[in-house]
């Protein structure tokens, strides 16, 4: 039987620990990433959102007032979108909307609404200042793209900071 020295050991634990290294640089460096410091979350994206663009929207919500629906709430909604994304062939854009702490409280109370869906939108993450949400029925147009922006978001790809 052939005996190792503590030395050969120790060299050899080194070169592992420097290669684990050189693979995490290397994967994070190689990821697409959108990263939104203003709210605090950033989502990681497959290779092929690389050259992504990001459009500002705003979402409303509603409550009902004697004459109809009431505007009561507002927020931003910021929408993902593939680079391959064209008016003849979109694609299925990721969605965040951003909730303070207390609309998302009340929109758990259904003190307000969204949309005519029966459901609320979906927690995708929180901080000490937001929730970030996924609207109810994001996907259902089944678009290009809807699988890939599913699998993704169920691939724990979103983060909040």
């Amino acid at each position: 039987m052939r005996t190792v020295s503590k030395r050969a050991l120790l060299s050899a634990l080194c070169v592992v620990i420097i290669a684990a290294v050189v693979l995490v640089v290397i994967v994070t460096f190689n990821k697409t990433q959108y990263r939104n410091p203003q709210y605090g979350f950033y989502v990681s994206l497959p290779s092929t959102w690389k050259g992504y663009s990001v459009i500002d929207e705003t979402w409303t919500g509603y409550t009902n007032g004697p004459n109809g629906q009431v505007a009561s709430e507002h927020g931003p909604e910021i929408l993902i979108r593939h680079p391959a994304w064209t008016t003849k062939d979109p694609r299925q854009d990721i969605p965040v909307m951003v909730f303070t702490l207390a609309q998302w409280n009340a929109i758990q109370q259904e003190k307000f609404y969204i949309s005519a869906a029966p459901i609320g939108p979906s927690e995708l993450g929180r901080n000490s200042t937001y929730v970030f949400g996924l609207p109810p029925r994001y996907n259902y147009a089944y678009i290009t793209g809807w699988e890939e922006v599913d699998k993704t978001l169920q691939g724990h790809s979103f983060h909040a900071f």
